[in-house]
């Protein structure tokens, strides 16, 4: 039940049988959520962590006009807002992309863990370490590449973080985004959004074969999009 978050969390520690045997008896069980559902609300104070098991989520704002910017997405191993017991109400809202399987941790759970497994809690926030990592790079993405090299370094960065849990095979992976997705993570049209794949496409880079994106050539997109993996890899 808890692999993809155990896989996960090992990147950053090793854990025990025991460490590993804590997670699945602490946990509230899991559900299922349908594609583009929110599960968290901005403005809402949340009562337990959510984990993604299946599927991809993403982390959003929306403004009165209606326009959405996706800040982060939310993959495999992922967890929403580790310090759930210190938020009052939250600033942004979660929702998923595909359908997914997600966990619960309630906050007596996470004491628990702290208590008496702390090295849970230290690979957690070590993964929120990472997440503040992707972001940074996401804001210099925006402010300083262009478009089509913004997507490519959002298609690397996708590669390496489904890889780690599993996900995503040497070059390629199953992914879920519409245009419009990939418009609200870039702060572009989907106009813009249709044009740069295209572009990568047209460039011989990657390749969609319904929802499964093939890279051809990973190196050359990397190297297109001045990727490189250190921040992923805060372990």
């Amino acid at each position: 039940m808890t692999n993809a978050l155990i896989r996960k969390l090992q990147k950053f520690a090793e854990l025990t049988d025991d460490e590993k045997t804590a997670l699945q008896v602490l946990a509230l069980g899991t559900r299922h959520v349908g594609s583009r559902q929110d599960l968290l609300s901005e403005g809402v104070r949340p009562r337990t962590v959510l984990v993604i098991l299946e599927g991809f989520a993403c982390r959003y704002k929306l403004l009165s006009v209606g326009k959405r910017q996706i800040t982060d997405f939310l993959l495999p191993g992922d967890t929403s807002d580790l310090d759930v017991a210190l938020i009052g109400a939250l600033d942004h809202s979660v929702a998923t992309i595909s359908p997914c399987s997600i966990l619960e941790l309630s906050t007596a759970a996470v004491d628990e863990l702290a208590t008496h497994h702390p090295r849970i809690v230290d690979a957690m926030r070590r993964m929120g370490l990472m997440e503040k990592a992707i972001l940074r790079e996401r804001i210099v993405g925006m402010g300083l590449r262009s478009a089509d090299r913004q997507l490519a370094h959002l298609l690397c960065e996708l590669l390496i973080r489904l890889q780690a849990v599993g996900h995503a095979g040497s070059n390629s992976y199953r992914l879920p985004l519409r245009q419009q997705d990939i418009g609200d993570t870039l702060g572009i049209s989907l106009v813009h959004a249709n044009r740069m794949l295209q572009q990568l496409r047209d460039e011989g880079l990657i390749g969609l074969d319904g929802r499964q994106l093939v890279i051809h050539n990973v190196t050359a997109l990397m190297e297109r999009a001045e990727f490189k993996r250190e921040y992923l890899e805060l372990t």
